[in-house]
């Protein structure tokens, strides 16, 4: 069965409410492709007028962890992932709402194979890039991501 964004988002509220309260959404997934949205409000606003920078991690790891759960979950193994490390550039404020994608969905797939063939612990560094409403890019995110077969 494949993950939908309409999946992941209850799997949000159920189990990382901080997350779906903040407004962090999946809003597509493919085998490529993953974006989550998030908009500035009350709720996850600093006290500089603008979004706080923990629902700006929120929303890009939710993006390269749904392209490791998707393909975990279409190969049938079971695989623990676990984010290892994460490094984050911030440059500009964001007052409006803030897209984040990720595009390496086959980097996911071939690192997985890596993990199920060899039995050894494999990682992955995934990168997230969002995007305001300009399309100017306003944050960037790498988590390195780590599978391992159970």
């Amino acid at each position: 069965m494949q993950l939908s964004p309409s999946k992941v988002n209850w799997f949000l509220f159920f189990k990382l409410p901080a997350a779906y309260w903040c407004g962090v959404r999946l809003v597509q997934l493919d085998h490529h492709e993953s974006k989550a949205s998030v908009k500035y409000r009350w709720f996850n606003q600093n006290p500089f007028r603008s979004m706080y920078f923990a629902v700006q991690m929120m929303a890009a790891e939710l993006t390269t962890g749904a392209l490791a759960l998707s393909a975990i979950r279409e190969s049938g193994k079971s695989v623990s992932m676990l984010v290892a490390s994460s490094q984050s550039v911030y440059h500009k404020k964001i007052t409006g709402r803030v897209t984040f994608s990720c595009r390496q969905g086959q980097l996911v797939r071939e690192t997985l194979a890596a993990a199920i063939a060899s039995g050894a612990p494999q990682t992955v560094r995934l990168h997230a890039i969002g995007r305001n409403e300009s399309n100017e890019v306003v944050s960037e995110m790498t988590f390195e991501w780590t599978l391992k077969v159970r």
